[in-house]
């Protein structure tokens, strides 16, 4: 099916997720984008305390680039207030209670950078169980540098997987995967089973975007438990063929030596 952008006031996107397990609204003004891009440049070049934004690299056939930031609302004031007030009002709609950030990131996918096996999201998130994630897209998203594929309406339960953590190829065959190409200052909305996956960036172009994920607040505020989690399971991963950006090994990136 077609990916139709809805303003994120309009009542059916509610529906639209519901069914298709995502949704497409319209957010940012070309304005709120180029300030976006600011905003996301900042993060890049903050390099201080580690126990603020976190950064991950990842090696390319074009040399090591950033291939994550996350952890970066607490300093960045511009983007806590977009994520945590703007965007949050939709998550809550979604959910269909109060949301909560849950956590945030940046991916980068710069050009060369690595994409993302078939997974869905859910055994990423420790402690929380109802969750809804997006992409607000920076740069522009395409096919050739990596947009995301997303397969609709299979978001009722979670579905078998390998020992990374990804969904098996048998069940990643028979689905019907399709590409959401978004422009920048687009959000994707998806539920956190909706199976999804992105291509590298085989462009000349880089292409960045913002991803948050929130949690109802009925299951509490549990971003800083998110965080203290990772990082005590990022110290004692052993070192492999790929990027450990997740809880799941869902990046198909190389390890920068």
């Amino acid at each position: 099916m077609p990916i139709t952008a809805f303003s994120p006031e309009d009542p059916s996107i509610v529906d639209h997720f519901r069914k298709h397990g995502w949704v497409l609204t319209d957010d940012l003004d070309a304005q709120e984008v180029v300030e976006l891009q600011s905003w996301v440049d900042e993060v890049a070049s903050t390099f201080g305390d580690p126990g603020q934004i976190l950064h991950h690299r990842e090696m390319t056939d074009f040399g090591p680039k950033l291939a994550r930031s996350e952890n970066f609302v607490p300093v960045h004031a511009g983007l806590r207030d977009l994520l945590t007030r703007r965007l949050a009002s939709t998550a809550s709609r979604l959910l269909g209670e109060t949301a909560v950030l849950y956590k945030e990131k940046i991916n980068y996918k710069l050009v060369g950078g690595a994409g993302f096996s078939p997974h869905q999201d859910a055994p990423a998130y420790p402690f929380i169980d109802s969750h809804v994630s997006c992409m607000v897209a920076v740069d522009d998203a395409t096919p050739e540098n990596g947009c995301l594929e997303v397969v609709s309406g299979q978001h009722q339960r979670l579905l078998d997987m390998d020992e990374r953590g990804c969904i098996t190829s048998s069940i990643v065959e028979e689905m019907d995967w399709q590409f959401a190409p978004i422009r920048a200052g687009q959000t994707l909305w998806f539920h956190s089973l909706t199976p999804h996956r992105s291509g590298a960036n085989r462009s000349t172009r880089d292409r960045r975007a913002l991803y948050p994920t929130y949690n109802a607040l009925s299951e509490g505020d549990l971003r800083e438990s998110y965080y203290a989690e990772k990082l005590e399971r990022f110290a004692a991963a052993e070192r492999g063929e790929r990027v450990v950006l997740s809880l799941i090994g869902d990046f198909e990136g190389r390890p920068v030596d």
